[in-house]
């Protein structure tokens, strides 16, 4: 059995009005999640906005969603640092605070040297924390291709990849190539990644959809073709915006559909145009009547 399966939602982190992180907002967030049977929860990704969150907020997010999670479901953080030593700063805090496993991007500053990743998610590793190793090779400088993979996965606590490279194939390669759970990372492939062998996925629009993600997840993973595709079908145009620079912007608005709004983004990230939230507006509507 896998260890972090099934369908671990990426958190968007609530603010205030006036861009204060609201954690009592966040604490509903994830009792709402869990309560709708999401299966993981991941603060402090990209969708967090771990970026634009100082020190002391970033380590009470984490604290904030690992105390209203209550072992009910596991909570992975994301460990995303300028520096390897500020990333193992991250798994450290994550840690103590009680998450079950961590997120790992490689080095993200620069394009680094295979020898430099390798040593990067040793560092994380040795901290003790399962690992999950995070392939963007679109916002980010690195590939995880499978061969690199199938290196990773000697390290000890290595023990899955989210796999954001938008290519299917990938799941079977790697899946061949090495003994890692494989985490679908990008929303328009929520079908096909259990298809073919995937054991979770870290997703986006299940913030706001978080039932339909679960159901369409358990479909997939069960085979039930038919049934996935039609409810696949009426949420991949909402899941599009996942794969999209703007996919903070875009879910946040979504949640607002929802009826459970978490506020602004944070600068640099700002409102889109009304003709942007137009198209999400109407793909909300499609997945939710048809």
């Amino acid at each position: 059995m896998a260890k972090f399966e099934g369908v671990y939602v990426a958190l968007v982190t609530p603010f205030t009005e006036s861009y204060e992180v609201d954690y009592t907002r966040l604490h509903e967030l994830c009792d709402w999640m869990i309560t709708q049977g999401v299966h993981g929860l991941v603060p402090c990704g990209s969708l967090g906005e771990y970026a634009s969150l100082t020190v002391e907020e970033r380590a009470k997010v984490v604290e904030t969603v690992v105390a209203a999670a209550k072992d009910r479901v596991p909570v992975v953080v994301g460990s995303g640092a300028p520096s390897t030593q500020q990333a193992v700063g991250w798994v450290r805090q994550a840690k103590e605070a009680g998450a079950a496993g961590i997120m790992a991007l490689p080095p993200i500053n620069y394009r680094p040297l295979e020898n430099e990743v390798v040593a990067h998610y040793e560092a994380l590793a040795s901290v003790g924390l399962p690992i999950i190793a995070y392939n963007n090779p679109h916002d980010y400088k690195v590939d995880l291709t499978p061969d690199l993979l199938a290196k990773l996965s000697k390290i000890d606590n290595i023990v899955g990849v989210k796999e954001f490279s938008g290519d299917v194939r990938r799941v079977h390669e790697i899946l061949a190539k090495t003994d890692l759970e494989v985490m679908i990372g990008v929303d328009d492939l929520a079908m096909e990644g259990p298809l073919f062998g995937a054991t979770g996925w870290i997703a986006g629009v299940p913030n706001a959809l978080p039932k339909e993600g679960v159901e369409l997840f358990r479909l997939s993973r069960e085979g039930k073709l038919n049934e996935a595709m039609e409810l696949y079908r009426r949420l991949l145009p909402l899941f599009h915006y996942d794969a999209s620079p703007q996919l903070v912007q875009s879910i946040k608005y979504m949640m607002e559909l929802a009826g459970f709004p978490v506020g602004p983004t944070r600068p640099p990230r700002l409102p889109l145009s009304s003709e942007y939230y137009a198209g999400i507006k109407e793909a909300y509507d499609f997945a939710v009547r048809g």
